[in-house]
């Protein structure tokens, strides 16, 4: 058995809880929107075509916003196309996913799902094929209140009231060669500074996001985000981090510690945007958002053949997660809430079907991946502030990282209660984690659940949902207070 210690004080507070760090998205690809999200004829479609199973499993996820519509979709999208009486829309080939692209669903489809899941819109404009005039188009017909051209068309497509969408991502994954309309770090800077210019001038208070690196693999990892910032750094508000994880050549060690990677991307973002606000002697401060991120088995996709025709909404990325990628998964949620003071926003892609906490069947059942209920308990459970615990743990050694403790823990604390997430990446032992609670004023474990299987491969299935779920940690000492952490294993530990 390992063991390893931390200690819990109120006074060691980074930042409070960022509601936006519980963000997922909706992109145009494979079955996310189509026969995900949106099914008419669906024996549980509503009045307007939305799965209700759906949005009840949003809704018990915990999504406070949504990304749309891409993702690489986004940089070939033409957003007219998807306003008014459905039968004029035309049917359009998506170049990013190799699709046609029928425009059922557009803007105000997505708002009016928006308003029934509760959760707060992001959306994206296209700075890949279009540009400055089209952001402004798309503004106006969103946000502005009536007596315009766009403004009363919206009216007449039925939504009197404007959408007062705040958080608007300027373009997406701009320094991939993979991305309609690519650019260079200078050639996006200037773009994406001119357009927000632009939009500011309709409304000053928007929140605008450029677009950083899509990994930090990238070979203008760095050079990118500093050039971008010079040219933009006055008139936006975050800059975007892109990063997704798989395990390779059943290298589980280093998986489990794909965490690393995430602290050194914000760490080395943080420092370029706050090289760069130096050099400009702007006291103005860049955020982070990290409105991609998730577990992709992104090398099975880059090995699959391109379809000879163009499919409407064929599955695509449908990566069914196990207990490993769940924990995995639950490491990253313990980087993003660590590093609350400088990320603002995150977006875990997608929401449906595409590597995604939910799937459907179409015309059929919906259920929660393995990856659904690390994202769930945080989304409910992390409250008030982030309190740095800087745990004491045993090290093992990975391939892909060196050196990494084997045990990742965060945790909040709103004045009432005090919640400790904690992953256990030991491929073999149990961890005894002794917390020093002694600043809580003599709290006790209320309730402790831990997700693990004897099977780290284990998945769940439509037919067999539930078999990798949070339960009961019955493994709780009080005199020292003491938690038994099993191998592979996502924990959280609510202390009151």
């Amino acid at each position: 058995m390992h063991t390893a210690h931390l200690t819990i004080d109120p006074a060691f507070r980074v930042a409070p809880v960022r509601r936006r760090t519980f963000g997922t998205f909706v992109e145009h690809l494979g079955r996310c929107v189509y026969t995900g999200v949106y099914e008419p004829g669906h024996p549980a479609a509503d009045e307007d075509g939305f799965r209700r199973d759906v949005l009840d499993l949003t809704r018990e996820l915990g999504v406070t916003t949504v990304r749309y519509p891409g993702g690489n979709f986004v940089s070939g999208y033409r957003w007219e196309d998807g306003i008014g009486p459905r039968e004029l829309r035309p049917r359009r080939l998506d170049l990013a996913w190799h699709s046609t692209e029928t425009n059922e669903v557009g803007v105000d489809e997505f708002m009016r799902w928006c308003a029934k899941a509760g959760v707060e819109p992001m959306m994206a404009v296209n700075l890949g094929t279009r540009g400055i005039e089209a952001a402004l188009d798309l503004l106006e017909y969103c946000n502005h209140p009536s007596g315009t051209a766009l403004s009363d068309r919206r009216i007449a497509n039925g939504a009197k009231e404007p959408y007062g969408i705040r958080m608007w991502c300027l373009g997406n994954e701009m320094d991939g060669p993979w991305q309609t309309g690519h650019k260079t770090a200078r050639e996006y800077g200037r773009l994406a500074a001119e357009t927000a210019r632009a939009m500011r001038m309709i409304d000053p208070a928007l929140e605008l996001v450029a677009c950083g690196s899509s990994s930090s693999s990238m070979p203008t990892f760095g050079a990118w985000e500093a050039t971008v910032l010079e040219e933009a750094y006055d008139v936006v508000d975050h800059i975007s981090c892109h990063a997704y994880y798989e395990e390779k050549d059943g290298d589980l060690g280093s998986f489990l510690a794909c965490s690393t990677d995430m602290e050194y991307f914000i760490s080395s973002v943080v420092a370029t945007a706050d090289h760069v606000g130096a050099k400009l002697k702007s006291r103005k401060r860049i955020d982070l958002s990290f409105d991609e991120w998730n577990i992709w088995y992104l090398s099975r996709f880059q090995n699959a053949p391109t379809p000879a025709d163009w499919p409407v909404a064929p599955p695509l990325l449908e990566d069914h997660y196990h207990l490993a990628d769940a924990v995995a998964l639950g490491g990253l949620l313990i980087t993003l809430l660590r590093h609350s003071d400088r990320v603002s926003a995150a977006s875990l892609a997608q929401l449906v079907n595409v590597i995604a906490p939910i799937m459907t069947e179409p015309g059929g059942r919906a259920w929660r991946q393995t990856t659904f209920h690390p994202f769930a308990q945080a989304a409910r459970l992390a409250a008030g502030d982030v309190l740095r615990v800087e745990p004491v743990s045993p090290v093992y050694e990975t391939a892909e990282y060196g050196e990494v403790p084997l045990l990742h823990a965060v945790a909040t604390h709103d004045g009432a209660s005090t919640t400790l997430f904690a992953v256990n990446r030991s491929t073999d032992r149990p961890l005894s984690l002794r917390i020093d609670a002694r600043a809580l004023g003599g709290a006790r474990v209320v309730e402790a659940t831990t997700l693990t299987d004897a099977d780290v491969y284990a998945r769940n299935t439509a037919d067999d949902p539930g078999r990798i779920a949070p339960r009961p940690n019955p493994d709780v000492e009080h005199d020292p207070l003491t938690v038994l952490l099993p191998p592979v294993s996502w924990n959280v530990i609510r202390l009151a």
